[in-house]
């Protein structure tokens, strides 16, 4: 039973090796065959995901050509329409020119199907004109609530163009047009582009370019368009423009990217949408399969193939990185040398080897101290190198060490060297790698700048001016020389004071913007080196208390960072000033004294010579009338007599006149009492009006109400009113011939109250329309014997402001302008009085 029990025992592994030898030729080509679906199936699937990828990176390339395509165009036509108007506003009055360039605006139109119209604003926003006048497209544009909407969404514009002085883009404005319109699709949706042009700092006129939204898809190639569908859509996804009414399969791919056309364009964005064709996946499959079968044979050898292939390429690879390496390392002008772990050189290249003199075999193997180490320096370089191979392993940024090298000639270079650990593929340090570069000429350049720079601050700090910068943008103190410590301290503020407090950020930050594009495009910022014409200020020393005078003169610089910077010179010239001041006041106390004793003796003379004809006239007019008061005629009565007392009274008052005005010359006070300006008004027009109206010309009296009294020389006023109303009509005169002076306006005269001022004044005004006065006559025209009349001594205005300034008041004069600001209207004088009587008055 044993021997029969061990047998069956030995004959069971050979069963089993059997059964697994079975096993293996049943399913061997099963597992096979499931392996190579597998296979197949992964490969089809990772073919499937790249034909997929490649699908849609061809997709984003035609959308990111497309989108280039669109904004390359809106620069073009910004371009070119900042040409247009720079043309337009340059031609000025000359209207053959402005026609070339309502024809380059024509041909702009022509050649771009995307814009509908094409207006020119003038700087008032008007209108001048408009391409096309009128077509089937834009008689839509002209429909009530289109127009509306067309011309709220341009004056939206403007203003955000006026605000920002840049071009500017508008909504996108949907119009009314019916649906069986031939032009419904291309002209539904529309916005504007408003394109200024600036003139130093105002706008001169603006282009206002109407685009279609469905014209911007013509901007794109028709074989794209015929690929593929692109849509134009506003960030809410409403569909503003559509290359192809088809629709799209649902598996289509799309991308979408928004278009940045402008600095200040609305948000719109383009989507691309394709028609890729029915894919047939389960006969691709089938043919995979046929085609996976047939190359099953030859898989194996296509596997080793395929790995030869990698290795042979990852050779290539090696080999070209290797020669690569090899290449950089010989060209460089910098010398690098490795070191093992003891420090000893392992490698150098040629550029270091030309740095020392030394062959490659006679440095490799050397250690510290080297040979090519200047004596005098070896420990102190050994040093340096220990302390900078600690700092390598513990610093991520590489520290230069400067240091000497001596040159086999004999000769020494100066070197900055930097040193990093040298790492294996294992992550292992096995060294460290130095580069050294030649900073012999640069150190020289330091140390001539620093000379320089020497020498050009004990300039400075030696100058009796005040030299100053100051930072544009944070408007912090740069640099001060001595002088302005001294007087300002070490901080901004005296610059400030000194520039007038001339420094805008939003211009500054403007100007800066300007300088670095200007420096971007390569061009010499020579215009920021040209000096301000040099002003006079006046400050307050705070350490003595006076007012000192300074010569100030400001430009902006580049500063060292690279950003602009305020430079300030300012000169002391107190002493020049007060000078200048004395000289002045001596040479107009001369003037004043010939003046008044010229007018003295005139005034005398005169006094004397026609008070007795006066007091004559007035004797024989006062004898007539009591003559003629005993015939009892009642029109002589009523007629003869009060002219004869008239007369009589207007002598008187000559006579009075002349005596108040050889006071007044004698510097003798003004004879006040308490006035009615109504009634001295009222008298100066009757005194004038005979004369305005033998010249066929009107005075016009406005005078307001409950005026409170005040305390005047009636004579002296009442004389400074008549000769004011005789200029106005002279004005006049000059301006409406005697034909035409029935169309003339009346000259104005009104009296108020100026509430502006503090404590209120009494206003008087004389008004005329006439010519106005010039800018240099206005600035002498107060002087003594300055006239510009024919037949004038030139004291008339002299006399009239001596008198208004001896009751504390001011006469100044100023022109009207007419409606549109182009050319004088006229003039008015005013007059100025205090209402209450001051203290002491100081006459003039």
């Amino acid at each position: 039973m044993k021997k029969i029990a061990f047998s069956i025992w030995q004959l069971k592994p050979v069963k089993w090796l059997r059964q697994i030898r079975g096993f293996k030729l049943v399913y061997t080509p099963l597992i096979a065959i499931v392996l190579f679906t597998v296979v197949m199936g992964v490969i089809m699937g990772t073919l499937q995901l790249q034909e997929k990828s490649q699908q849609e990176a061809a997709l984003f390339r035609e959308l990111s050509f497309a989108k280039q395509r669109i904004q390359l165009r809106f620069a073009n036509n910004t371009d070119i329409l900042q040409s247009i108007g720079r043309d337009y506003v340059s031609a000025g009055d000359s209207a053959k020119l402005k026609e070339n360039v309502i024809i380059q605006a024509e041909n702009l139109l022509q050649t771009n199907h995307e814009i509908a119209q094409i207006v020119w604003l003038n700087e008032a926003d008007q209108r001048l004109w408009r391409i096309p006048p009128s077509n089937i497209k834009t008689e839509w544009f002209n429909k009530e609530n289109n127009a509306l909407l067309i011309k709220q969404a341009l004056n939206k514009t403007l203003e955000l163009s006026t605000a920002t002085n840049r071009p500017a883009f508008s909504q996108f404005i949907t119009i009314e047009v019916p649906s069986d319109e031939v032009v419904s699709k291309e002209i539904r949706n529309v916005f504007w582009q408003v394109v200024p042009q600036i003139s130093g700092s105002e706008i001169k006129g603006v282009v206002a370019v109407l685009y279609k939204t469905q014209g911007l898809l013509e901007m794109i190639p028709g074989e794209l368009k015929g690929q593929y569908r692109f849509t134009l859509m506003t960030d809410d996804d409403k569909v503003l423009a559509i290359s192809s009414d088809k629709n799209t399969p649902k598996r289509a791919f799309s991308n979408q990217t928004s278009l940045d056309i402008g600095v200040l364009s609305p948000n719109l964005s383009l989507r691309i949408d394709t028609y890729p064709p029915a894919t047939n996946l389960t006969f691709r499959m089938l043919i995979g399969v046929v085609l996976g079968l047939s190359a099953f044979v030859i898989w194996s050898l296509w596997s080793v193939l395929k790995q030869m292939q990698v290795r042979q390429e990852a050779e290539a690879n090696l080999r070209a990185e290797t020669n690569f390496r090899s290449a950089m390392e010989n060209s460089t002008p910098v010398g690098i040398r490795a070191h093992d772990m003891n420090r000893a050189i392992t490698y150098v290249n040629p550029a270091f080897c030309e740095m020392t003199g030394w062959s490659a075999e006679e440095l490799i193997g050397m250690g510290p101290p080297f040979a090519f180490w200047p004596e005098g320096q070896k420990s102190e370089l050994t040093e340096k190198m220990n302390a900078a191979l600690k700092l390598a392993l513990n610093q991520d940024k590489k520290i230069g060490i400067e240091g000497s090298i001596l040159h086999r000639n004999g000769s020494i270079i100066q070197t900055r060297t930097f040193i990093s650990p040298l790492i294996n593929e294992k992550g292992k340090q096995t060294g460290w790698v130095t580069s050294l570069i030649d900073i012999s000429e640069p150190k020289k350049i330091r140390e001539e700048l620093a000379a320089s720079q020497e020498r050009f601050v004990t300039v400075l700090e030696g100058l009796d001016a005040a030299v100053s910068v100051v930072s544009n943008e944070t408007g912090e103190l740069l640099f001060a020389n001595r002088f302005y410590r001294e007087r300002f301290g070490n901080s901004a503020k005296g610059h400030f004071d000194l520039a007038n407090s001339d420094i805008n950020q939003n211009a500054m930050q403007a100007l800066n913007e300007d300088f670095v594009d200007t420096v971007t495009d390569g061009i010499p910022p020579s215009s920021l080196y040209q000096d301000n014409e040099s002003e006079e200020i006046q400050l307050l020393d705070e350490d003595t208390g006076t007012l000192r005078w300074y010569e100030v003169r400001r430009r902006f610089v580049p500063w060292v960072d690279g950003h602009l910077a305020q430079l300030l010179i300012a000169t002391d010239i107190t002493i020049r000033i007060e000078a200048d001041d004395l000289a002045r006041q001596q040479e107009e106390r001369m003037q004043f004294t010939s003046r008044l004793t010229t007018m003295g003796e005139m005034a005398s003379s005169l006094a004397h010579e026609l008070n007795q004809p006066l007091a004559a006239i007035s004797n024989y007019c006062m004898g007539v009338a009591k003559r003629l008061q005993g015939h009892i005629d009642p029109l002589m009565q009523k007629d003869i007599l009060p002219a004869l007392e008239k007369a009589s009274d207007q002598a008187h008052r000559a006579g009075t006149i002349i005596q108040r005005i050889k006071g007044f010359v004698k510097r003798s006070e003004p004879q006040r009492k308490s006035c009615d300006i109504s009634e001295i008004i009222n008298d100066a027009v009757g005194l004038v009006e005979i004369e305005a109206n033998r010249h066929r010309l009107n005075i016009a009296t406005e005078i307001a109400d409950n005026l409170p009294m005040i305390d005047v020389d009636p004579v002296l006023i009442l004389q400074v009113l008549v000769n004011l109303l005789k200029n106005s009509l002279d004005s006049l005169r000059e301006v409406y011939p005697l034909s035409s002076r029935w169309s003339a306006p009346p000259v104005r005269i009104s009296a108020d109250l100026d509430t502006s001022t503090f404590p209120a004044m009494l206003r008087i005004q004389v008004t005329d329309a006439g010519a106005g006065i010039a800018q240099s006559v206005i600035e002498r025209m107060f002087e003594p014997f300055f006239s510009t009349k024919n037949d004038g001594m030139g004291m008339g205005l002299n006399i009239c402001r001596s008198v208004i300034e001896s009751h504390q008041g001011r006469l100044f004069a100023k022109n009207l302008m007419d409606a549109e600001q182009t050319k004088l209207a006229g003039c008015t004088f005013t007059i100025l009085l205090p209402l209450e009587t001051p203290g002491s008055i100081t006459n003039s």
